[in-house]
């Protein structure tokens, strides 16, 4: 299984882990930044950028597996983690899986504790994709990304992400996608006993809020920031304001 990565900067290592439909240039702007401090290491995952496709069902754990075959390769014992959305997960599931290989772990735009409502709208959002395909899904969730001030401001950088969804294997997109929308480790939460930062829109209706106090109430060496008035893509609106949390962090 061929997992893509690239590497820049020097110092403590860091391990950038990408959405779903994403790659790792929506770190682009952060792992700049991080470089000058630290070791970066921004992955594809599997059915995303340069990774192999995804042939089939899968889980956070498969991906989070990924992560550790980068970490192999790249002659790294132990690093710090940061995932974004379904980063987010691989994240969790990495941290929780192989403790051993982190030494901090950062959560952004992360779905945890769904309630039985919210379990139910993300499955109508998988038959959604399934009905309708990537594209559509991809134009519905402009809104849900970014906010109405930013998609006026900036239509450039929100149709670049819009397109860079489009242009993902079918595929893997849906099980990457399913993944996104099913995976929880919230009862495994308690077990995480690494530092840990949890940052997420405090209008991003996937990772509520309320789930990112959750998170911090239940991950004992844990801080958690909301951020005004944002809402999924918090990297891409809000890319100096995460990274500073981010440095601080680290």
């Amino acid at each position: 299984m061929k997992i893509a990565y690239r590497r820049q900067g020097s110092g403590p290592t860091v391990l950038l882990i990408h959405g779903v439909g994403g790659d790792s240039s929506n770190w682009d702007s952060v792992a700049e930044r991080l470089g000058a401090r630290f070791d970066v290491i921004a992955m594809d995952l599997r059915g995303h950028g340069k990774s192999d496709l995804i042939t089939g069902p899968l889980r956070a754990q498969d991906l989070a597996r990924d992560a550790v075959q980068v970490l192999d390769e790249a002659g790294v014992a132990k690093c710090s983690v940061v995932g974004l959305s379904l980063g987010g997960a691989v994240a969790l599931a990495l941290t929780l899986d192989y403790p051993g290989r982190v030494d901090k772990l950062a959560v952004i735009g992360t779905v945890c504790g769904r309630t039985q409502e919210e379990k139910a709208r993300a499955l109508d959002r998988v038959e959604f994709l399934k009905r309708n395909g990537t594209a559509a899904l991809a134009d519905a969730n402009r809104g849900r990304w970014f906010t109405d001030a930013f998609r006026k401001a900036y239509p450039d950088i929100v149709e670049r992400r819009v397109a860079q969804v489009k242009s993902c294997d079918p595929a893997s997109y849906l099980h990457a996608f399913t993944v996104f929308c099913t995976a929880d480790f919230v009862d495994r939460l308690h077990q995480i006993q690494v530092p840990t930062l949890v940052v997420t829109g405090e209008q991003d209706v996937a990772a509520t809020p309320r789930m990112a106090r959750l998170m911090a109430e239940r991950i004992k060496q844990s801080e958690v920031h909301v951020l005004a008035g944002l809402r999924h893509s918090v990297v891409i609106e809000a890319g100096e304001q995460v990274t500073g949390l981010l440095e601080t962090f680290l």
